[in-house]
């Protein structure tokens, strides 16, 4: 008897230690929690309850996944502006379960035919400030997030393509309540552009008063732009009224007009991409990891970053543990030097094959960088591939919004979606903002006499971190996920994913989890949060840290014994609603 006890206990004690080593971090204190959300047949999660309401709707009406996200995406321009919209781009995951197959959608905005790698340059050749280059006319580039949606809804949609506007349409003209989100970002005047071009102010500020939470807001002008696109169809956004008034607005900007042109929008092509995709061996199991390849730089660089860290054994301390924090920065420092000299879009420089990215002499080498008891320092690019390039110069900033949704069918999408700069560029017609997405692009050609992969080219895609993934289980849909950030959803993404698949951790756990950055530079650790104790550790070991706010906005989707569970980011104003 006492034997049994015995080793009753020494069990109990494994579990202990082994429970501890996988403890999940104390949560982000914020305000917006939930429960998690279960569905048995699918799930809906987006960044505002309006827009995932309406994509649960699409589906409940026979519709698919495909339906859901155009639905979402138009309800989204509506009641969060700051963030994506009709005026932008996005990339996009489909996963079609009858054929197993994923493809990949590529809706980035493109640069005007008229641009040359001198736009945001001045007269004496110095580069604008980049508040300055952000606001008007000169930032837009050619919107292609709705042709993307067209052009996916065209192959895989099940609704008829004027249905899936009626939510936004409806909304639009009745009114919506104004988020706490919302008028905290107008009254701070987060994009000074608002207040400053006139479109934008009067709706913003109406009778010269910032927008009100809880205020009811009406937008009858895009209502009525919608229904032209619900009756004609995609080309009355790229060729009909909306076309000439979206150029008229960017040439004739009150503030730094542009140069984008009819011809722009009416040539506009959205593409399908090779999708870029890991196995990744972890603990709890084998996985398939799938993102976008470029130009987006997100999936490339999360895949390059988890390859480097896949044979360490982090479990062996939490998450959140000066171990594994150091080790996810080194590793990430590097990743994001490769991603800095060597990413952009493909179709107008060299990049490396993912093949080249990951493959294993080249991480082996770039792991015996990493030190367990120093902090690298700045790290530089290794070689890939042969080319003379400058390391990139330019900012993304966090504004982009993140729709994970599984249909009934099984049948899901992955898609971020972005205008930018909170509020895009300003510039607002027809009841939208419109993107300032060419801030993308490096503001400078060259540096030291080196040109920069990621220049402004004429119909060039600007490099983007949006990160849309999806990740397989013995061959099965097993995570939908991904998070707005600017540059840093490339932590946000590689960070969740390491939970996940290494931790073992839940979809709302991921969502809750304090969150990390390195972008090979400082180490940003989240504001109250149990992270915060870890900040005299880490600069021991060399590192620069930043108590910093960390806007991401993880929505997931995961397979568990109970369903698919969803999961919305607390940083946010997002909802998860299962089917």
């Amino acid at each position: 008897m006492r034997l049994f006890t015995l080793i009753l206990l020494v069990f109990a004690t494994c579990s202990e230690s082994k429970q501890a080593s996988r403890a999940v971090p104390e949560a982000f204190t914020g305000l917006n929690y939930q429960k998690a959300s279960y569905g048995v047949q699918g799930m809906v999660t987006a960044a505002n309850p309006h827009a995932v309401n309406a994509g649960v709707k699409m589906i409940e009406m026979g519709g698919n996944a495909v339906d859901a996200a155009v639905a979402i995406q138009l309800v989204l321009t509506l009641v969060e502006p700051q963030s994506s919209g009709i005026g932008g781009g996005a990339f996009m995951l489909w996963y079609d379960t009858q054929t197993g197959s994923i493809t990949s959608y590529d809706g980035r905005e493109t640069a005007p035919l008229n641009a040359t790698p001198e736009l945001f340059l001045d007269e004496s050749g110095k580069p604008a400030r980049w508040i300055d280059a952000v606001i008007g006319g000169r930032s837009v580039g050619t919107p292609g997030v709705l042709k993307m949606l067209w052009f996916a809804h065209q192959q895989h949609g099940k609704l008829p393509w004027k249905k899936l506007f009626s939510p936004a349409i409806k909304l639009a003209q009745n009114g919506f309540v104004v988020s706490p989100r919302l008028a905290k970002l107008v009254a701070m005047k987060f994009n000074p552009g608002i207040a400053m071009l006139p479109a934008a102010k009067r709706y913003f500020f109406p009778n010269g008063k910032a927008l009100q939470e809880g205020q009811t807001l009406k937008n009858v002008e895009f209502a009525e732009t919608l229904k032209r696109i619900s009756e004609q169809g995609v080309e009355a956004f790229y060729q009909g009224e909306t076309a000439a008034n979206i150029v008229d607005a960017v040439q004739n900007a009150a503030i730094a007009p542009g140069v984008l042109s009819l011809n722009d929008l009416k040539s506009y092509q959205p593409k399908q991409r090779d999708v870029g995709c890991l196995d990744y061996l972890a603990e709890t199991g084998k996985y398939k990891i799938c993102s976008m390849g470029p130009p987006s730089s997100g999936g490339y660089t999360v895949l390059q970053l988890l390859k480097i860290l896949e044979p360490y054994e982090l479990t062996k301390h939490p998450i959140d543990s000066i171990e594994t924090v150091h080790m996810y920065t080194q590793a990430a420092k590097l990743a994001f030097a490769d991603r800095d000299k060597y990413l952009a879009d493909s179709d107008f420089v060299e990049v490396p094959s993912l093949r080249q990215y990951i493959e294993p002499n080249y991480i082996n080498s770039r792991r015996t960088i990493i030190s367990k008891t120093n902090d690298l320092g700045k790290a530089i690019a290794g070689n890939v591939i042969t080319n003379t390039q400058a390391q990139n110069v330019s900012v993304e900033q966090p504004n982009t919004s993140h729709i994970s949704i599984v249909d009934k069918q099984g049948n899901a999408v992955s898609m971020t979606t972005s205008i930018e700069m909170g509020f895009g560029s300003a510039v607002m017609v027809d009841g939208f903002l419109l993107n300032n997405q060419l801030t993308d692009f490096s503001l400078v050609p060259s540096k030291n006499g080196k040109l920069i992969a990621n220049r402004v080219q004429a119909g060039k895609r600007p490099r983007s971190s949006m990160t849309p993934v999806m990740v397989f289980k013995d061959d099965e849909l097993f995570a939908v996920l991904g998070s707005p950030g600017g540059s840093r959803i490339i932590n946000y993404v590689g960070y969740a994913l390491i939970g996940l698949l290494d931790y073992g951790m839940d979809m709302k756990q991921v969502a809750d989890m304090p969150r990390i950055s390195n972008r090979n530079g400082a180490t940003g650790l989240e504001k109250n949060t149990s992270l915060e104790k870890l900040k005299p550790q880490l600069e021991r070991l060399g590192h620069k840290v930043r108590m910093t706010d960390m806007t991401s906005g993880i929505h997931g989707v995961l397979k568990t014994d109970k369903g698919w569970q969803g999961a919305a980011d607390p940083r946010r104003e997002g909802t998860a609603v299962g089917l």
